[in-house]
C-alpha cells in the first residue's frame, strides 16, 4: 500500500540521500559467489603445497601414534601445538584473501560506501507485529524461494558428482595415502568450482532483482517530484515573480538611457529602437533601448519628451529590432542606413532647426 502512488523514477537528488543514508543497492549472493570462485582459483595455485602439507601432518600424526609409547604430556603438547600453528599458516591467508575478495567486490556494488548508522540497533525491529510483517512480507517469502534454489544447486551438484564418480569414491579406501589425498583434494576442488559457477549464474539473475526493487523501493510520487523541484530550483511562481521585477528593472535602467540617446528609429509604434553613436567610446552605433507594443510606445514618449530626434523607418526598425540586442552595436549591414540618419541630424542640430520629425 505505501507504494501506491509513487510512479516516478527516483531523481539523481533522491538517489544521493538515499546513499547518504546508507540505503543503497547491493546483491549480498553476487558479493559471495564472487569471492568463492576467486578463492577457489587461490586454492588451485596452493593445493600442492596443501595436500604436501595434509599429507606430511597426517604421517606425522601416524607415526605419533607408532610410537604412543614414548609420547609425555609435555611432547604430546608440543606437537599439538606444532599442529595448530602449521594449521594456522595455511588457513589464515585463505581467511584473509576471502575477506579481502568480499570487501573488494562489495565495495564495487557500491562504491566503497561505509556507513555505522546501519550498524546501530534499531528498537522498532523488536516490535513483535513488525516481526510479523516482515517475515510474510514479499521480500522475506522471496529470500526464502532464494534459500530454497541455493540449496538445491549445492545438493544437485554434489549428489550428481558424487552419483558420476561413485566407483573411485569406492576404491577410495584402497589407494595409497598420497593418490587417495590427491584424488579427494581434486574431487572437493571440482565440487567446489562447479557450486561457485553455478551460484555465479544464479547471482546475476540475483542482482538484477535486487536491482529492480531498490528502485521500486525509491520510486517518488509526483507531487514528491515537484516539491523537491521546488527545494532545489525555487517555486515556479516565486521564481516568476522574480523574473517580472528584474524585467521592470531592466526597462527601467533602460529607459533612463533614452535621453541620452541621438536617435530613435520606429515602425510606427510597433517597433522603437533607441541609438546613441559616442566615436570615442565604439567603433559603430550602440542601440541603447528597444522594444515593442507597449514598450515601443513608452521610448517614443520619452524620446519626444527630452528632445531625441524621432525618425520613422519600417524596415529599418523591424531589422534592427531583431538583429541586435541591447547594448550591442549594431551590424555592419545596418551603418549605411543608420549612418545617413545620424548626418542628417547633425546637420539639423547645427542648423538649429527641430529635433523631431
Amino acid at each position: 500500500m505505501a507504494d501506491i502512488g509513487k510512479t516516478e523514477k527516483a531523481t539523481e537528488k533522491k538517489r544521493e540521500d538515499e546513499r547518504k543514508k546508507g540505503n543503497i543497492f547491493h546483491s549480498r549472493d553476487l558479493t559471495n559467489s564472487l569471492s568463492l570462485l576467486a578463492v577457489v582459483f587461490v586454492l588451485k595455485l596452493i593445493i600442492p603445497q596443501l595436500m604436501m602439507f595434509i599429507q606430511k601432518n597426517i604421517s606425522s600424526a601416524l607415526g605419533s601414534v607408532n610410537a604412543v609409547s614414548e609420547l609425555t604430556i609435555e611432547s604430546a603438547a608440543q606437537r599439538f601445538t606444532d599442529v595448530i600453528l602449521k594449521s594456522l599458516a595455511v588457513i589464515i591467508p585463505i581467511g584473509i584473501s576471502c575477506a579481502v575478495f568480499a570487501v573488494v567486490f562489495s565495495g564495487l556494488q557500491t562504491r566503497f560506501l561505509f556507513k555505522t548508522t546501519r550498524m546501530k540497533p534499531k528498537f522498532s525491529r523488536m516490535n513483535p507485529v513488525s516481526g510479523m510483517k516482515r517475515m510474510f512480507s514479499l521480500r522475506s517469502i522471496v529470500e526464502l524461494l532464494k534459500s530454497i534454489v541455493k540449496v538445491t544447486i549445492i545438493s544437485s551438484v554434489v549428489y550428481l558428482k558424487i552419483k558420476s564418480n561413485f566407483l573411485s569414491v569406492v576404491r577410495t579406501p584402497f589407494l595409497s595415502l598420497n593418490d587417495s589425498l590427491s584424488w579427494i583434494g581434486n574431487f572437493i576442488y571440482d565440487i567446489t568450482i562447479s557450486i561457485a559457477i553455478y551460484m555465479a549464474v544464479f547471482s546475476v539473475a540475483d542482482y538484477f532483482y535486487q536491482w529492480w526493487e531498490y528502485e521500486k523501493d525509491i520510486r517518488m510520487t509526483k507531487q514528491e517530484v515537484k516539491d523537491e523541484y521546488k527545494q532545489t530550483e525555487g517555486d515556479p511562481q516565486i521564481k516568476s515573480r522574480i523574473k517580472d521585477v528584474q524585467r521592470k528593472l531592466a526597462a527601467m535602467r533602460m529607459m533612463r538611457r533614452i535621453p541620452g540617446a541621438d536617435v530613435v528609429i520606429r515602425n510606427p509604434t510597433k517597433y522603437a529602437i533607441a541609438i546613441k553613436y559616442n566615436p570615442l567610446k565604439n567603433s559603430a552605433p550602440v542601440v541603447v533601448a528597444k522594444g515593442k507594443g507597449y514598450i515601443a510606445k513608452k521610448i517614443i514618449e520619452i524620446a519626444e519628451e527630452h528632445g531625441v530626434y524621432v525618425t520613422e523607418n519600417k524596415p529599418l526598425a523591424r531589422g534592427l529590432y531583431e538583429a541586435v540586442e541591447l547594448e550591442r552595436a549594431i551590424p555592419e549591414e545596418f551603418y549605411r542606413p543608420v549612418a545617413d540618419i545620424l548626418a542628417f541630424i547633425y546637420k539639423l542640430k547645427k542648423s538649429g532647426k527641430g529635433s523631431k520629425q
